[in-house]
């Protein structure tokens, strides 16, 4: 199968200039690189105007590392009025990628507040100036910071609360507001319950790897000296959080870094065939029957680190092209973003090669309407090629289902969605009911109506596709 982008990881958050490093800098990122790290990010700010000139030169000797620029809330009182231009003069070095790590620290608060909110308003304003993401330290000031980012406008570009240590709630509001949210070492202690439950409960996608380096190591190497090659282990905790594989973590918190932090790669490719844990899954069509009032399209084409907007409909030399050896997954799984049958005699045919060059399983994720559109009985012509069916309800009753899902067939398409599912246990050993958890479903509701059909009910997550 072809893949857009690697399994490589980032460091989002490394202080590579700092002391702990001096005497053996070179073999921490010679480790780096073995251990599968395809960049480095390395923070200017933690060492007044110095740190940052170390930073730029790091990154400009070594191609795999790139540099930020900024003053830590800590120097805010070391700050002179002339280190503003100074700073906005080498943020816009081309090796430079953000401003940062920049904010409010009022736990140990070795700076007075108000000088921390003033030197935090100013390097903001360089940021959008430059039109650079915001690399954000906040600690134990979490309404201060975010009045301040409110009140100056949150940069164009956007950016990242860096060793994230708020509430869910606080989590929520950060990715809602375009912020990502980065997570070190930490995630990987037994007593990290809050920053676990986070991380399992926001969508991979708004999420970074870093290490913090040279602090923060994660487990096993607690209490040593952190260093990049450790990110694995914060990319294995994630991946064991969120029940995906960790091919999976690194795609797409990869593609989050490179596209925040527009770095080589970052560009979109379109996918045909894209792996998610050890499913492959088809994407031959962006077309669709219905509207659906949920569906993520309308606002973005990207599923589990893969671009899946379509510049053509591929051929069937292109698709399996795209597949590769369907043996090599546990399943096949018609399911991009379109209604697979739309495309249906192509549908059959790759079901059929697949199934006769040993794929182990082939499934057909639909809306249900194929029957209504064709006019005959779809699900018997599926038989033999097709191993399991889920079918998109999302709706205990046809008033609802047509205001969530609306099409040009109104109330009818969900009678008719009932029907084929009715067809598709005739002829299919498998058949699942799905819906998408949406805040006003009656989980119950639906429960009874897949128990009336007699098949399995799967709640898939809200604004959460894959």
């Amino acid at each position: 199968m072809k893949n857009a982008h690697s399994d490589g990881l980032i460091d989002t958050h490394a202080h590579l200039t700092f002391p702990e490093f001096e005497k053996d800098r070179a073999d921490v990122i010679s480790r780096a690189w073995d251990a599968g790290l395809e960049a480095i990010i390395t923070i200017g700010a933690g060492n007044g105007l110095e740190g940052n000139h170390k930073a730029i030169s790091l990154a400009e000797k070594e191609q795999r590392i790139w540099a930020t620029v900024g003053i830590h809330p800590h120097d805010a009182g070391l700050m002179q009025d002339d280190w503003l231009s100074k700073l906005e003069h080498l943020a816009r070095h081309e090796r430079v990628v953000a401003i940062g790590e920049v904010g409010l620290d009022f736990h140990r608060c070795k700076t007075p507040k108000d000088l921390q909110i003033r030197r935090f308003r100013e390097l903001l304003r360089i940021a959008r100036a430059i039109d650079l993401p915001v690399i954000i330290h906040s600690r134990e000031a979490q309404e201060e910071t975010w009045a301040v980012i409110k009140d100056e406008g949150i940069p164009k570009r956007g950016g990242v609360f860096h060793c994230f240590s708020g509430d869910l709630d606080f989590a929520n509001d950060v990715v809602d507001q375009g912020f990502l949210i980065s997570v070190p070492g930490v995630v990987t202690f037994k007593n990290a319950k809050v920053l676990q439950s986070i991380v399992a409960a926001i969508p991979l996608e708004k999420i970074l790897l870093e290490t913090d380096c040279p602090y923060l190591a994660p487990e096993p190497h607690r209490g040593e000296r952190n260093e990049p090659a450790n990110i694995r282990h914060v990319a294995n905790k994630i991946a064991e959080l969120k029940d995906l594989s960790f091919a999976d973590v690194a795609r797409i918190t990869t593609l989050a870094a490179k596209r925040l932090f527009d770095l080589p790669g970052a560009e979109l490719v379109p996918q045909i065939a894209y792996q998610i844990r050890n499913s492959l899954y088809l994407n031959i069509t962006n077309k669709c029957t219905l509207a659906c009032t949920f569906c993520p399209k309308h606002t973005d084409y990207e599923v589990k680190g893969y671009y899946l907007k379509l510049d053509h409909e591929p051929t069937v030399e292109e698709i399996f092209q795209a597949i590769g050896l369907p043996e090599n997954y546990d399943e096949v799984v018609f399911c991009g973003y379109g209604e697979p049958t739309k495309r249906l005699e192509i549908l059959k045919v790759i079901a059929a090669r697949m199934k006769a060059q040993g794929a182990k399983r082939v499934r057909l994720n639909t809306d249900g309407l194929a029957n209504l559109i064709y006019g005959r009985n779809v699900a018997e012509e599926l038989k033999g090629s097709i191993d399991a069916v889920s079918v998109s309800l999302n709706a205990p009753d046809p008033k609802m289902y047509a205001r969530i899902c609306p099409s040009k067939y109104g109330e009818k398409a969900y009678w008719e969605v009932i029907n084929f599912i009715h067809e598709c246990k005739r002829f299919i050993s498998e058949v699942v009911v799905t819906s998408v958890a949406l805040p006003e479903l009656n989980i119950e509701s639906m429960l009874r109506v897949a128990n009336e059909l007699g098949v399995h009910l799967r709640i898939r997550e809200y604004m959460n596709v894959g």
